[in-house]
């Protein structure tokens, strides 16, 4: 139980983390987080004691009395989000174009879009920041496996690898918990993180 897995948020509510529950408790008895239910409302740890447990909550046992295992915390003086290494994603890639077309220059959503290698593989074109824009589906069978000089198309903007930190990139590959939901938008996680081979 106090290896289980609790969400960890910054002060702006936004996921940097996840811990285990044991460590969790640690940092919300020392004050330093608070519990968050599913209502957002943050809990000290001695108000959070009088929340009241039900049948499908996972509780603690404390010398006179059952408390709720938080599943979300949040760090009361964090503000940051920790500096990572930027995945090489579609999520990422369609997030640095903003879902536009880089041969158009026209918006679309993300079924409307794929993913072109502005030099073809065929050509010697590696799967790379540099080398991958959003096409819509149009400009990519009229680009073919050509390079955009030879189908006499333009460039909207030079691929380069972003410099922000994506807000998506906590690993869930361990237990995730129904109280995490609405922190996280997970709609086709799969395939929108998982990490392209370069």
């Amino acid at each position: 139980m106090l290896s289980s897995s609790v969400l960890v948020l910054n002060k702006s509510f936004l996921p940097v983390h996840v811990t285990s529950l044991k460590r969790a408790l640690i940092l919300f008895y020392q004050g330093i987080a608070r519990a968050v239910d599913e209502n957002y409302r943050t809990f000290t740890f001695e108000s959070w004691q009088d929340v009241a447990v039900s049948r499908n909550d996972h509780a603690i046992g404390l010398v006179d009395r059952l408390i709720r295992a938080p599943r979300v915390i949040i760090l009361m003086n964090y503000d940051k989000l920790p500096k990572r290494y930027i995945k090489f994603s579609r999520a990422n890639i369609f997030l640095r174009d903003k879902n536009r077309c880089q041969y158009c220059g026209k918006e679309f959503k993300k079924s409307e879009l794929n993913l072109d290698h502005v030099v073809p593989r065929t050509k010697g074109g590696i799967s790379a920041w540099e080398n991958v824009v959003c096409s819509c589906i149009l400009c990519n069978r009229i680009k073919g496996g050509r390079t955009p000089e030879e189908a006499g198309m333009k460039l909207v903007r030079k691929p380069k690898k972003p410099e922000w930190s994506p807000y998506y990139h906590i690993s869930f590959a361990n237990v995730m918990h129904k109280e995490w939901m609405p922190f996280l938008n997970l709609v086709d996680n799969a395939y929108w993180h998982v990490e392209l081979e370069e």
